[in-house]
């Protein structure tokens, strides 16, 4: 796997790694990890979607996360700079053409929104999104459960509205930081690793997370309350599918898949597993992706033909 550097707008250095892509052409899936990961989450997806040289793949390290560095300032954290990062990785690895985006968690939180900011949609042919819905959206869904209320409605709210408590505790400066370092958070999602997901993670997978990605509390606190309490409206037309997993304890099923109204070209695949599909099922992550993708490039090459 190369390693190289790229610096984001803001002078901040990203970690990027890329891999596979011996077929002339291969299509380039750019992967965007969550918190607290890093993009080693994306090594058993990597694996698969290399082999053979059939995909060009790249992952990065977001920044406080891994080895990029660590902006201080929270600010450094909101949705526009994330956004920001992913397009410059994009244009270093594929200056000629779109990427097509895979992403899970915070991930899939700062692509949703890359993809829907009209000058930089173009740089990104397709996204599969795991466990990660955009902010803005989140917003619109809380309001519509509110307004349109029947007990189905309230029961999702309410079941939503619970799983999501973690994020209150992610704004406790101090409080959360002191879970990262003693280990606290780790040892729960390590927890819930064990009981919820279907397939057998890394061996290596998950010590230190926290501990070592502390910082990535900051993109909770830049972005959470200003987008729900204030959200906007956002549009995504480019082909996309979400991989909702049934055992997912943080993010549920409606949360992010009823997209429809401002993704209207979005696939929902209803998958077996728990949050941390990723690592756990990189076959299936694999197997799903590879389908979007190669769908997608056969479309743009007959729609090329045509218009030539």
């Amino acid at each position: 796997m190369a390693q190289r550097w790229v610096t984001a707008s803001d002078g901040v250095r990203l970690a990027v790694y890329e891999q596979g892509g011996g077929v002339p052409g291969a299509p380039t899936v750019l992967c965007v990890h969550g918190f607290p990961d890093d993009h080693r989450v994306w090594d058993g997806v990597v694996e698969r979607l290399s082999a053979g040289g059939r995909f060009r793949v790249v992952t990065y390290d977001v920044r406080g996360s891994g080895s990029s560095e660590v902006p201080r300032r929270t600010r450094a954290y909101r949705l526009e700079q994330l956004a920001a990062d992913t397009t410059a990785v994009a244009d270093a690895v594929s200056p000629d053409g779109p990427v097509h985006l895979l992403t899970h968690d915070w991930g899939s939180v700062q692509s949703w929104h890359t993809v829907s900011t009209p000058h930089m949609a173009h740089r990104y042919a397709s996204i599969t999104s795991i466990s990660g819905p955009d902010l803005d959206h989140t917003g619109h869904w809380y309001r519509a459960q509110l307004r349109r209320l029947t007990p189905a409605r309230l029961a999702r709210l309410a079941k939503q509205s619970l799983a999501s408590q973690y994020v209150g505790l992610f704004h406790l400066t101090g409080i959360a930081e002191l879970a990262c370092r003693s280990g606290l958070l780790d040892a729960a999602a390590g927890t819930l690793r064990r009981r919820l997901e279907t397939g057998e993670g890394p061996a290596d997978y998950g010590p230190g997370l926290a501990a070592r990605n502390k910082a990535g509390l900051k993109l909770y606190r830049a972005n959470v309350l200003p987008r729900i309490l204030r959200p906007r409206r956002r549009e995504a037309t480019l082909p996309a599918q979400v991989l909702a997993p049934g055992r997912d304890v943080f993010v549920l099923a409606p949360w992010q898949t009823e997209i429809t109204d401002w993704a209207p070209n979005t696939e929902v695949h209803h998958v077996d597993g728990g949050h941390w599909l990723p690592s756990h099922r990189p076959d299936l992550v694999a197997d799903f992706t590879a389908a979007l993708v190669e769908r997608t490039e056969r479309t743009d090459q007959e729609k090329a033909r045509t218009s030539a």
